[in-house]
């Protein structure tokens, strides 16, 4: 499942250093769902960076709209003072709500939580955890089983 992590949203990402920026990553995600229809993308963002809900609202149209079938949402956690700090914390309530907002766009998983990181429980998706993985095949689970890291086997949780 070709994945790279959006990890916030565009008004931040100006204020945060990465590897891609934001527009690149929406770009590589539209190229691997238009070229692999078939294959499952994935991404992520991490939330307490000072985003607001119209801003997640409008980031979710994006990241959907470029093809991504499932998305991962998580509580940014400062890693260290050189860092940039947690503008907030995303409730549970709160974190639950954003999942059916973008459910609601057409995701076919989103799993969002505070200690929710990128590949958080990879394998139930795998296992076919969600009614909107019935359209799946069996020989393609099967592939991405046997592909799978043993980190991130059945029974596993990382």
């Amino acid at each position: 499942m070709p994945r790279t992590s959006i990890c916030r949203v565009p008004t931040p990402c100006a204020r945060c250093a990465g590897r891609a920026g934001y527009a690149q990553t929406l770009g590589v995600l539209a190229f691997a769902k238009h070229h692999a229809p078939q294959t499952l993308t994935k991404t992520s963002l991490m939330l307490g960076l000072g985003e607001s809900d119209a801003e997640l609202e409008s980031t979710f149209d994006a990241i959907r709209a470029a093809g991504v079938d499932v998305l991962t949402l998580g509580q940014y956690l400062r890693p260290t003072a050189h860092h940039l700090p947690v503008a907030r914390y995303v409730s549970p309530d709160q974190f639950a709500a954003y999942r059916g907002s973008a459910l609601a766009r057409g995701f076919v998983e989103v799993v969002a939580g505070p200690l929710v990181r990128s590949s958080y429980r990879a394998e139930r998706l795998l296992e076919r955890n969600n009614v909107g993985m019935s359209t799946m095949t069996a020989s393609t689970t099967r592939s991405a089983d046997a592909t799978a890291s043993p980190r991130m086997t059945r029974g596993s949780h990382p």
